[in-house]
């Protein structure tokens, strides 16, 4: 028994007796036969407590409270199989004890909330909601009034809620908006409504810290609030590869006991543009060509993406240019050594170490990063040159249900690093094949035409020569003479309410009808397109020639990684009332 004791006593649940005892650590209680014999032992962490309230209390499907004297009710976490190998379904377990008197009833409920507050510092106590009602299948209000919101009563978070009517208006509410006495930051929505959240925060906390974040070399301050996920989109990749599953009662738990998952985020600077920031997927060639692609058939709904990917992979297309990277430590990590980025993982957690050498203050690991990225010289960069069908950079595994290991299956949450993907010029039949293995436990790295890299920065730019070509192929393609072709973009709706989309290159709508898109041309086209677009987590960049730099651990998430199975079923087995004989 641990030397921690707080209180032990004889406890009724239903019709059966049980030794309770509540340590520092954990609320066990074991049930007694008539022999007083010990039966079967059921253990709860204390920082899994949901919470704690006097009488007989339902929360979910809906709430019923029944006063007594000398009941009280303890909800807390209870894993379950998601019927996957990633992840536990978090489920909400309530049990109801009697006790003798109601000195006993009072007692339990004191100490356990003492407990709970004690070992638990990073719960929230206010939040900021934001809710996107048109992403996915638009039951983001459904989902936050019916799941999320009973919980945090529960808990006793109070939320301020947002239902958002506009592209970007989470954000701006974030950059212009008074935050003060806020934990954090929840969205209710799809990987377009994190984006906002975190582009949002990110703006906010260099505004307060007087940095220019379009600048490259500037040394980017963390985030203080933390953002929790509730998946509710077309898309929801970051919150299953930090949560392990896509449910929306599992977050909300997640976020009520304060969990803290530091992550890696990549600037991308471009040349007279803002910056912007992705933590999934920032994507060349056939993933920017399959995003410009599907914003045609929005109206399909999340089948959009499967035809056009089958669209843009019959186009048969690959792209010339110049990657240079600044390659990460290969003593520390590889993209290649089989490793996942699990809870508790010893890669994250020896570069919060080796990033934090002397100090816990956080911005101690960008000072250190700022000058290790200003002292990397030229030489130190390495440059390749071709065509590629794809160049891919993410911070994490990006995987998703349809890809369950991801894009790079060993990436890692908070190392301080990204993964550069290059996939040279090749065949269709194994360019399939590299997309078919994403679908399957087969590396995909293991092709003759792929590299991978572990790094800290990347710029992407065209061959020497390439601009002038494309420059006259794009003015052949639309019919015009010398003047000069416009690239702007249009910002719109989102995947989830917050994306964006081409605009016409040519405003002299006599040639719309007969201008060929430059990007994606369908499979009629004589002349495949000189460049493709960047999908920047869902989002088309304006600019082809870009330069990445992965700032280690900027914001933090109400998330603790994928749990992996030994755990999961360690704690499942004890949730679930499972018997252990003495």
């Amino acid at each position: 028994m641990e030397a921690d004791l707080r209180l032990e006593s004889t406890l009724w649940v239903g019709t059966k007796r049980y030794r309770a005892v509540l340590t520092g650590w954990h609320l066990n209680w074991t049930e007694v036969d008539k022999k007083n014999r010990d039966k079967r032992t059921i253990s709860v962490p204390v920082a899994e407590v949901v919470g704690v309230e006097e009488g007989r209390v339902e929360v979910l499907p809906h709430k019923s409270v029944e006063d007594t004297d000398k009941d009280f009710t303890v909800f807390y976490v209870k894993r379950s199989s998601s019927g996957s190998s990633h992840g536990f379904l978090w489920r909400l377990g309530r049990t109801q004890f009697s006790c003798p008197s109601r000195v006993l009833r009072d007692q339990w409920t004191k100490h356990l909330r003492a407990a709970v507050k004690t070992h638990s510092p990073l719960r929230p106590k206010r939040l900021l909601v934001f809710i996107n009602p048109f992403g996915g299948k638009q039951k983001g209000r459904e989902i936050y009034h019916s799941l999320v919101a009973p919980l945090f009563e529960l808990a006793g978070i109070s939320s301020h809620v947002i239902v958002t009517e506009r592209a970007n208006q989470a954000r701006d509410h974030l950059l212009k908006k008074d935050l003060t006495g806020f934990d954090g930051v929840a969205c209710v929505g799809g990987d377009g409504m994190f984006s906002e959240i975190l582009h949002g925060l990110i703006g906010r906390t260099q505004q307060e810290a007087g940095l220019c974040e379009n600048d490259p070399t500037v040394s980017l301050q963390p985030c203080p609030l933390h953002i929790g996920i509730i998946p509710a989109g077309s898309t929801d990749c970051v919150c299953y590869a930090t949560v392990g599953v896509i449910d929306p009662v599992t977050s909300a738990l997640h976020i009520i006991i304060g969990d803290s998952q530091p992550l890696d985020v990549c600037s991308v600077h471009q040349p007279a543009a803002r910056v912007r920031y992705s933590v999934s997927l920032l994507g060349y060639g056939f993933y920017g060509d399959v995003l410009a692609e599907s914003e045609k058939h929005r109206w399909m709904g999340p089948l959009r993406y499967d035809y056009s990917g089958t669209m843009v992979y019959l186009s048969n297309r690959s792209y010339a240019g110049i990657v240079q990277y600044l390659p990460a430590d290969p003593l520390l990590s590889s993209p290649r050594d089989r490793t996942r980025c699990l809870s508790g993982c010893s890669v994250c957690s020896r570069s919060t170490e080796r990033l934090f050498p002397h100090s816990s203050d956080s911005g101690s690991l960008y000072s250190s990063q700022l000058s290790q990225f200003s002292s990397d010289s030229e030489g130190e960069w390495v440059s390749v040159e071709g065509r590629f069908r794809c160049v891919s950079i993410t911070c994490m595994s990006s995987s998703c249900p349809k890809s369950p290991l991801g894009l790079s299956p060993s990436a890692h949450l908070a190392d301080g690093t990204g993964d550069l993907i290059l996939v040279w010029d090749t065949h269709p039949l194994g360019f399939l094949k590299f997309l078919y293995r994403h679908t399957s436990t087969q590396d995909q790295f293991d092709l003759p035409f792929v590299e991978v890299h572990r790094v800290k920065a990347v710029r992407f730019s065209l061959s020497p020569g390439k601009e002038e070509e494309e420059e006259e192929e794009i003015r052949g393609q639309q019919g015009v003479g010398t003047d000069e072709v416009e690239r702007d973009f249009v910002e719109t709706v989102s995947r989830n309410g917050s994306q964006q989309h081409l605009a016409e290159r040519n405003t002299d709508t006599r040639h719309e009808q007969k201008a060929a898109n430059p990007f994606i041309c369908g499979l009629c086209c004589s002349k495949p397109p000189a460049v493709s677009v960047w999908n920047c987590d869902g989002e088309i960049l304006s600019s082809t020639e870009i330069l990445c730099r992965v700032h280690g651990q900027l914001v933090r998430l109400y998330a603790r990684g994928i749990e992996d199975g030994a755990a999961g079923n360690d704690c499942s087995e004890q949730n679930d009332n499972k018997e252990t004989q003495k």
